[in-house]
């Protein structure tokens, strides 16, 4: 038998990341402060939701920071793949706390149909009108890598849902100025939860597949399996594992079945060719097993 190990991966957590995430925070957190004293001020509940909702960003922006961070940490005996996985931790705690943001937002919007309030609607608008500005200008710090990891993908995602929420309260207040039907106000509490709770509920199944080791959703196995078997030389494959180390890398281990013919410098060769083959599929940590003879049910 033979064995093979490549290990290589893609850095994305440099300055322009860091930076785009710490812009990110410090804008949102400003936003948030205003929000919540206007919110109050003028007893605003989609005001005060929304604000609700941006602090929630805020921590996601500023957990996934901390796990990019985390995952430049040296392994160690104990922790041999480093802290790597935490940026996928944080992703799962992420869309967890965002279930706990619409709960509260639901909560609050029922609560306000049962005791009515008189809410100045412009003041909606305007407040809401510096949110599209925030958090539009913010998501596009993380446009050019949002494909490239699960946090940013999710910090964007996040952010273009945040300014076309406030997009729909500018929209509200307008309504409530001129209509003065102050219901809306909880209607579009309600919208921004609905809002939010579609983007968190694909975010929280991709997090938890991949907390979970479970094949990352861009890499379809059954492509793979066919990748590898029909390449020259291999004459049948098992045992095959594909599981995230973190947000950015995955790793994959199989047991190659070789023709027989095929030895010494042929085989390595092959192990090349499959190792180039699957950087493409974005697969970067590979274990390759060769064998001799071929297993009965693809199992040895």
């Amino acid at each position: 038998m033979g064995h093979d190990h490549a290990h290589h991966h893609h850095d994305i957590t440099g300055k322009k990341v860091n930076t785009a995430f710490v812009v990110g925070i410090m804008l949102n957190l400003g936003f948030v402060v205003i929000e919540a004293v206007v919110g109050i001020l003028i007893n605003s509940l989609s005001v005060l939701s929304d604000a609700g909702h941006n602090l929630a960003d805020v921590g996601t922006l500023a957990l996934s920071l901390l796990a990019f961070k985390l995952m430049k940490v040296k392994s160690t005996n104990q922790y041999t793949y480093g802290y790597r996985k935490t940026s996928i931790l944080v992703a799962l705690f992420n869309s967890m706390l965002l279930l706990l943001t619409i709960g509260a937002i639901v909560y609050g919007s029922v609560d306000r149909f049962f005791h009515p309030q008189i809410i100045p609607g412009l003041a909606v608008s305007i407040i809401a009108g510096i949110g599209i500005a925030i958090n539009f200008s913010t998501a596009l710090l993380f446009l050019r890598n949002r494909e490239k990891d699960i946090n940013i993908k999710s910090a964007y995602l996040h952010l273009l849902a945040d300014a076309l929420v406030s997009a729909g309260l500018v929209l509200g207040g307008i309504v409530i100025y001129y209509t003065h039907l102050y219901w809306l106000d909880q209607v579009f509490s309600l919208i921004i939860a609905a809002i939010i709770l579609f983007g968190t509920w694909k975010l929280m199944k991709e997090s938890l597949r991949l907390s979970l080791d479970g094949v990352p959703s861009a890499i379809r196995l059954e492509e793979i399996v066919a990748l590898i078997r029909q390449t020259k030389g291999v004459k049948e494959v098992h045992h095959v594992h594909i599981w995230p180390l973190s947000s950015t890398e995955n790793a994959m281990t199989a047991h190659l079945v070789m023709e027989e013919t095929v030895k010494g410098e042929e085989e390595a060769q092959i192990k090349r060719e499959l190792r180039h083959l699957l950087e493409h599929q974005n697969i970067h940590h590979v274990t390759l097993e060769t064998e001799r003879e071929d297993c009965e049910n693809g199992s040895c």
